[in-house]
């Protein structure tokens, strides 16, 4: 099927597109106001990971000339409208009468508001002395063009440097980023895409720039037409849509795959767990997992939902080759497999994992220790599914990958990293979900017991379990960093998240 995403553009791209959706000033304006809706809605939902958006929230927004000053002033004034105790202070980068027509009519509601004032900019006294639960910035948006003016370049660099901002909210890009960067680029926690996600924000090098990207479906991409023919990507929410879906009545666990999970050793006990505990909520039928046979008691008496199978282990605590036959005399019963969580990296493990690789039958999956040449190479004459960090990625992309092309028609490789990318063919699908509660042991392994399961229920279709599989892992991740911060948290509370995070979450329309 295809899968549910928009198109990344580059800024001339993006500037065409919309010049031919929002025609007139009524359109554009419309576009701000639902611009500006969605990024404090957006905002306060993020700010939930440090505890909630304060009632008396003091917030510091920088406004250009054009749409992004509106959309900031805008999305300001949102949530001035939502926290009846919070305050603004603007900083126009520019003159004042200087503002175009509609981000001039964004401003005009707060000229006469005692919640709002003009500041003089930060270098002023009491703008450094001053504590801002937010500052958004609105200077530039994708029409920024070197060179950028020593005023402004000012006061990104006071922005970035000042110690008392909590939160720093880059609308569409960071100012001074673009096509070419320039030489003093505001510094986000967040950027806020409105509408469609412009390529130098996804640019490894743009990271600490640009922060965590939220995309903003503004409804720029209709499905009635035909939309830019970019290898990028985004994922969006309803890729786990049918996942939400009622199931059919006549069904039993036969018809929802059977998925088998090879990995574990006396050494790294844990990971096969989390792999399992994963597949488990996935909605998979049946589970089967082969792991050290001392493990099997104590597995199967905390996860007696899934059936564990013991195989043989060498004098270092890890299974052998001798463990194929329990697998291969039981292997046609499976819909997928997934090897590698705990393996470890012992040669006997890997020569399990390897011919395991070539010899199963049923669409692979390989994770952590599993991710290596001698394995991977065998698994390449079926459907299969890679999920490699950015070592393990380093290890087996000469194998699989030409330039943004993965080489054969069969695989597809889950980058995992601040934005994770899923490689199909010559298609790139960028993943915008989840944040740092993710950066824990253990994550990977959720994240491969999860996808396995779903390719279990489709084995068909691997590029879709992958999708599927990121996006669920990240909406999950980030529905436990809003309830529980990104500190305090056990990774494998992940899946207490997985319910809530099929259900999707409306776009906030534009204010009447």
């Amino acid at each position: 099927m295809n899968v549910p995403s928009h198109p990344v553009l580059s800024c001339a791209e993006a500037k065409a597109w919309e010049s031919q959706l929002l025609r007139d000033e009524a359109a554009e304006w419309a576009a701000m106001q639902h611009a500006g809706a969605a990024i404090a809605d957006e905002i306060v939902q993020d700010y939930r990971e440090m505890g909630g958006f304060p009632g008396n929230a003091r917030i510091l927004v920088l406004v250009g000339k054009g749409h992004n000053g509106g959309d900031a002033l805008l999305a300001a004034g949102e949530l001035l409208r939502k926290y009846p105790g919070a305050s603004a202070e603007v900083v126009f980068a520019f003159d004042q009468d200087s503002l175009r027509p509609l981000a001039a009519r964004a401003w005009q509601p707060h000229r006469e508001s005692n919640r709002v004032r003009v500041s003089p900019g930060l270098a002023d006294p009491a703008a450094q002395a001053a504590t801002y639960d937010l500052c958004l910035d609105g200077v530039f948006g994708m029409q920024f063009r070197r060179p950028l003016d020593e005023k402004v370049a000012e006061l990104l660099a006071r922005a970035n440097t000042h110690p008392r901002i909590r939160f720093r909210a880059a609308i569409d890009l960071p100012s001074g980023l673009g096509e070419q960067n320039a030489d003093t680029v505001f510094r986000a926690d967040f950027t806020y895409a409105t509408g469609v996600v412009k390529e130098p924000v996804l640019r490894p090098e743009n990271g600490p720039f640009v922060g965590r990207v939220r995309y903003l479906d503004l409804g720029f991409f209709p499905v009635e037409r035909a939309t830019p023919g970019t290898p990028g990507r985004i994922l969006l929410a309803d890729v786990l849509s049918p996942l939400a879906a009622l199931r059919r009545a006549q069904t039993d666990k036969r018809t929802y795959g059977h998925l088998f999970v090879v990995g574990g050793s006396l050494s790294y006990p844990g990971a096969v767990v989390l792999a399992v505990r994963a597949a488990l909520r996935s909605g998979v039928g049946l589970v089967t997992a082969f792991v050290p046979e001392s493990l099997v008691a104590d597995y199967s008496a905390r996860h007696p939902e899934a059936m564990w199978v013991g195989c043989p282990v060498n004098a270092a605590g890890a299974m052998t080759p001798a463990g194929f036959s329990r697998v291969g005399e039981r292997i046609s019963r499976a819909t997928a497999l997934a090897v590698g969580p705990g393996l470890t990296a012992d040669p006997g493990a890997l020569s399990f994992a390897a011919r395991l690789a070539a010899e199963a039958s049923v669409p692979l999956l390989l994770d952590a220790d599993a991710l290596r040449p001698e394995v991977v190479e065998k698994a390449a004459g079926r459907p299969f599914i890679v999920t490699p960090h950015a070592g393990e990625l380093s290890r087996i992309a000469p194998l699989l990958i030409d330039g943004n092309r993965v080489k054969t028609p069969f695989g597809v490789v889950v980058a995992k990293g601040p934005i994770t990318r899923v490689l199909c063919r010559g298609d790139t699908y960028h993943s915008l979900f989840g944040g740092p509660v993710l950066a824990r042991g253990g994550s990977g392994d959720l994240l491969a017991g999860l996808t396995a399961g779903l390719l279990a229920q489709n084995p068909a279709d691997p590029l879709l379990a992958a999708c599927r599989g990121v996006v669920w892992h990240g909406r999950s991740a980030d529905l436990l960093a809003r309830a529980r911060g990104q500190v305090a948290v056990e990774i494998s509370e992940i899946l207490e998240h997985l319910g809530r995070a099929l259900v999707p979450t409306p776009c906030p329309t534009s204010p009447s």
